[in-house]
């Protein structure tokens, strides 16, 4: 196994002077302010709630980064849904940045910080054991998926014409030659290291045969200095999501050589998880949440309420955007650049209650399972991750699908209810399988890794 620096606490800067549209289309974006008075669309409609099942506490501090995995729990405060089940006194706090909200979980809302909110994954995991937190432990649970897709490879103008799709194979030589004829490595970002984003462009890399951490620079990048850099050559690719894609064509930055729809269909994306010690407090509290957020993944997956979506999560208190950035991907249209064609697909877009393979909102463990397995391919965290034994455990204390079916079974949907915790065996668009029950054979399967 290559040596590799253990990831420890990583602080990005928002860079001053970006463009406030700029600075919260990306992951890990730097937010606005929020305001202290929410724009509130519709007003609270609480439900009855039978007293055997009234939240042990109204309150808890979710923190949100502004992208569209945040929008079911934006929704659920938006339309009353947390109200309906007694939670009233929800706060959605936007944070900076990925590092922001680690470090606000981290010290707890008691200590001015949040019980938890929206996670690229493995985050939950890691911050439980301390792997990148400075080695203190903070036990997080995960609850619920928030949706799948929205993501995509961002590739700039430069490289137009170059063979940059889906498949990079073909453009493996121009890629690893760059050094020569540029004088630099091609050079590719992502927003926060080891979690979702970087294992979406380092498996693009990858399957393309080319080694993302020999062949290329890929680094961890403020979102305003990826955007510029694209913009003057002197960055080459980025790992990012919805709605940037839309922004990344239409302004002319750059194309689209992917979405991450195309490179696993209904993949897992983000998630909601919570401090293990809030949790245990209030078990009817988190079933309450539960509730609310699936009942407004239902609502958002309606094609009919997608314009309200935009508008509620365009506003000024929540994304601060033009609603019309949100709407191509909320309509499933992505233009792609470069000439290729065009998505108009309601499923190639961000999804949040069920898609053609399943359930979304359901927190299968054999996802968490992938997401670790992948961390060991890569090195990452290896002196914690050593074995599957070891990532088994760490699914199993971090991963409480059992909620999600006891709060779907209290809010009568049983028949969403998935059979196992496993959705199978996962297809890559490279041929590559991951089956859940056998890990180790994944890892095998595939060329480049570092171990």
């Amino acid at each position: 196994m290559s040596d590799f620096a253990h990831i420890t606490r990583r602080k990005f800067l928002a860079t001053a002077g970006a463009s406030a549209a700029v600075a919260v289309l990306l992951k890990g974006c730097v937010g606005n302010p929020p305001s202290a008075t929410p724009e509130a669309t519709t007003a609270p409609v609480p439900g009855p709630v039978a007293a055997g099942d009234t939240p042990e506490t109204p309150t808890i501090k979710l923190g949100y980064i502004p992208i569209v995995e945040s929008a079911a729990m934006i929704i659920a405060q938006e339309k009353g849904l947390f109200a309906k089940y007694g939670m009233t006194g929800v706060e959605l706090s936007k944070q900076a940045n990925w590092a922001s909200a680690r470090d606000n979980v981290t010290i707890g809302s008691g200590g001015g910080g949040i019980d938890g909110g929206q996670w690229q994954m493995p985050m939950p995991h890691l911050i439980s054991e301390g792997i990148i937190t400075n080695g203190q432990k903070v036990p997080m649970y995960v609850l619920a998926q928030l949706n799948t897709q929205g993501n995509g490879i961002a590739i700039s103008g430069l490289h137009a014409g170059k063979g940059l799709g889906k498949d990079i194979s073909s453009a493996a030589d121009y890629i690893k030659g760059f050094q020569a004829n540029q004088g630099r490595k091609f050079k590719a970002a992502h927003t926060f290291p080891n979690v979702n984003q970087d294992f979406w462009i380092r498996y693009w890399f990858a399957a393309g045969g080319i080694d993302p951490d020999t062949d290329i620079d890929l680094l961890a990048v403020p979102p305003a200095e990826t955007v510029q850099g694209m913009r003057n050559g002197t960055m080459d690719a980025f790992s990012t999501g919805d709605p940037w894609p839309y922004r990344i064509v239409a302004d002319n930055i750059g194309f689209m050589a992917t979405l991450t729809h195309e490179i696993w269909p209904f993949h897992p994306e983000e998630y909601l998880a919570i401090r293990a010690d809030w949790v245990d407090a209030n078990p009817k509290a988190t079933k309450a949440l539960l509730k609310a957020i699936m009942e407004a993944q239902q609502w958002i997956d309606n094609p009919a309420n997608r314009a309200e979506v935009v508008k509620i999560c365009s506003g000024r208190n929540y994304f601060n955007i033009a609603p019309e950035i949100l709407t191509p991907p909320y309509e499933g249209k992505y233009t792609m650049g470069d000439g290729k064609a065009a998505f108009d697909d309601f499923n190639a877009g961000p999804l949040y209650w069920k898609d053609p393979k399943g359930s979304v909102s359901y927190p299968y463990k054999s996802h968490d399972t992938w997401f670790l397995t992948e961390s060991m391919r890569w090195g990452f965290h290896k002196d914690q991750l050593t074995d599957f034994d070891t990532v088994q455990r760490l699914v199993d204390a971090v991963n409480r699908e059992d909620l999600w079916r006891e709060a779907a079974t209290e809010a009568g949907l049983t028949a969403d209810i998935p059979a196992n915790t496993s959705r199978g065996i996962e297809t890559f668009f490279d041929g590559i399988k991951f089956d859940p029950a056998n890990p180790e054979a994944y890892l095998k399967s595939l060329t480049i890794k570092r171990v």
